[in-house]
């Protein structure tokens, strides 16, 4: 059999995408293109659920949304509610049996979830389910929703909803669709973002959607109404809409790295460390929003010095030749007239494990680049995430056990700068330290995974959260790459 290549990069992957839609004769098809804008948060499976108001209808696949949803699929899903989901595992296997939304058919009816987030006690419940008789049929974290939603003693949906949601602890933004109803539900510290809009009818009335962003609005000429708010359960019916707060207040932890992964600008005072350079070049696509706000800032002319190819797959036949950087290549070509002689001022969101950072500085001074100097849009990332962020273990992550100027060697850069923590919370307006950074920290806002952090600082590393020896990434290879 000829080798392949799985091509992974170094970058953290965003969490899954959801998307909502009540009251719209075309409610399939407006899911599928709210779907589409969300793409960027998940490219491993998609699928949607509609409602006709007497039956779920489903289509699920591996792959991106444009594929899986062909217009003989959408006429298959009809009716006037519809909910999509678009994943990037971060907990369960990369397969079909774990793409999302789930559908099951209980006693509370018929009943489809999407979830984006991850359940920091999930495993605790599923020993406890199990034991009890419950049934797995996948290994993702969405499934412990399910199972407590059908224990419930509650008499309603909204109150089995509610008594399934108190037990959990963790993130999830979450949509639950009925034949007759749509829930938008946020967890009580708000982690991952979730949003209410509405679109005007041509025959008139109006559709009411939730998204996990606002950019799937206005890709649809919606009005954005408001955030679901922390603890609150939004519930949409031929009566209109309910709100209740499911979940006593507790304090908001946004994650502030939404905000470094979508941010529109990074102005360059933000960045330590300033330098001199010809051109500033982005790492695309990550690193094209705060490199923009960077040649602003700085006067430095913006250049798209590499360019991404869209149309890689996930695999590639590898050449029985070897050939330098070959998975780098595959997705980033470096435009030689515009980087040989220049002093390069290389912008991107993060560096996790460094290895792909180290072939792309490598490959900027192989098109003729006099001077590297590395920038980052975020601190450095030290720990992992628990809530919804893909990210590799503890031991895997460069900046966890090396200073920035270890790192710095180690991509073979001139020079690295990181926004700082405060530079960054002042640019998302944190005055009230309303946003999570565990990942910059190791702190983490709930108590589970404070314990499992303690009980992984002990002295011999931890097969999950490891911690490897201060000189132990620079003395062997940084990592394994894995897919992404």
């Amino acid at each position: 059999m000829t080798p392949k290549l799985a091509y992974a990069d170094d970058h953290f992957h965003d969490e899954c995408g959801v998307f909502g839609v009540f009251g719209h004769p075309e409610a399939a098809n407006l899911a599928y293109l709210g779907l589409y804008a969300l793409q960027h948060r998940g490219q491993e499976s998609a699928g949607i659920v509609s409602s006709d108001g007497t039956e779920l209808y489903l289509h699920r696949a591996m792959g991106e949304v444009e594929e899986i949803f062909q217009p003989s699929v959408l006429a298959k899903l009809p009716g006037t509610l519809a909910i999509g989901h678009t994943r990037y595992s971060t907990a369960g296997d990369k397969a079909l049996l774990n793409a999302q939304p789930i559908m099951i058919d209980c006693n509370k009816g018929k009943v489809a979830l999407g979830h984006n987030g991850n359940l920091t006690n999930a495993a605790e419940w599923r020993r406890k389910l199990e034991h009890r008789g419950s049934i797995f049929q996948t290994n993702s974290d969405t499934e412990v929703i399910v199972h407590l939603l059908a224990r419930s003693q509650a008499r309603n949906l909204s109150g089995a909803i509610g008594d399934a949601l108190n037990q959990v602890e963790g993130a999830y933004s979450l949509l639950v669709l009925t034949q007759g109803e749509l829930y938008a539900v946020r967890d009580p510290r708000g982690f991952r973002p979730l949003v209410l809009g509405r679109l005007s009818l041509p025959t008139g009335g109006e559709a009411w959607l939730v998204a996990s962003e606002t950019c799937a609005f206005d890709l649809l000429n919606a009005q954005y109404v408001r955030e679901i708010e922390p603890g609150e359960m939004v519930r949409i019916s031929r009566c209109g809409i309910e709100s209740i707060h499911f979940a006593p207040e507790k304090p908001r932890q946004q994650c502030i790295f939404e905000h470094v992964y979508f941010a529109r600008e990074e102005a360059a005072e933000r960045f330590a460390a300033p330098v001199d350079g010809d051109i500033v070049v982005p790492v695309p696509d990550s690193g094209v929003p705060a490199a923009v706000g960077y040649a602003l800032e700085s006067k430095i002319p913006f250049r798209m010095g590499l360019i991404r190819n869209h149309y890689i797959g996930r695999t590639f036949i590898e050449p029985s030749q070897a050939i330098r950087n070959f998975g780098v290549k595959l997705k980033l070509n470096p435009i030689r007239g515009l980087i040989e002689g220049q002093r390069v001022i290389l912008v991107d969101d993060s560096i996790v494990r460094g290895t792909t950072s180290r072939k792309i500085v490598r490959m900027v001074r192989e098109a003729g680049a006099r001077e590297v100097h590395v920038r980052i849009s975020c601190p450095p990332t030290i720990s992992p995430c628990y809530y919804g962020v893909d990210t590799p273990t503890r031991e895997e992550l460069i900046a966890s056990s090396n200073t920035p100027e270890e790192i710095c060697k180690f991509l073979g850069a001139d020079s690295l700068g990181y926004v700082s923590l405060p530079a960054l919370r002042q640019a998302v307006n944190d005055t009230e330290s309303k946003f999570c950074t565990s990942c910059y920290t190791g702190v983490y806002p709930t108590d589970l995974v404070q314990l499992e952090v303690r009980e992984s600082n002990g002295t011999a590393p931890d097969a999950k959260n490891g911690n490897a020896p201060d000189d132990a990434l620079l003395e062997r290879p940084v990592a394994v790459e894995r897919e992404g």
